[in-house]
């Protein structure tokens, strides 16, 4: 079976998520430091962590599996899920892979030290309604992928 692992804090998709983890009956985890309600699904499970930098990314991370499924922001945790053989998605829709991760991460390393140095103040452009979509056409592509892969 395909798990869903939701890098919950702070993301814009977890209702669709949600929705297309039930439309396949997939275990869905939504992993926070805390203040996100539990559902009534039981195929989704609400894993609170301890509150720390990298708590969540940690507990993804030890969890999951070959052709599981994370949403999530974070370019590292990314990158730990890829060496898992996990599939990776951002919730903009845009897949994470083993192809581009280095430049992911070369690329967030640098943004990091322009906004340390105070070059650059602004942060990533505004999630806006195709994002949405988007991601909901990846994310279902995406689970068919994970099935395969699992047969």
């Amino acid at each position: 079976m395909v798990d869903i692992y939701v890098d919950a804090d702070a993301c814009p998709v977890r209702d669709e998520t949600l929705r297309v983890a039930a439309r396949h009956g997939l275990k869905t985890y939504l992993v926070s430091d805390g203040g996100i309600r539990p559902g009534q699904n039981p195929l989704v499970e609400l894993v609170i962590v301890s509150q720390g930098a990298d708590a969540a990314d940690d507990w993804i991370a030890e969890q999951i599996q070959k052709s599981d499924i994370c949403i999530t922001n974070d370019t590292p945790l990314a990158a730990r899920c890829l060496q898992r053989g996990a599939l990776v998605l951002k919730p903009n829709g845009e897949p994470f892979t083993e192809d581009s991760i280095g430049m992911a991460l070369a690329s967030r390393d640098l943004m990091q030290g322009l906004r340390d140095s105070g070059e650059i103040t602004g942060g990533p452009k505004p999630f806006n309604k195709s994002d949405r979509s988007t991601f909901l056409n990846r994310l279902e592509t995406t689970v068919q992928a994970a099935k395969r892969q699992r047969q």
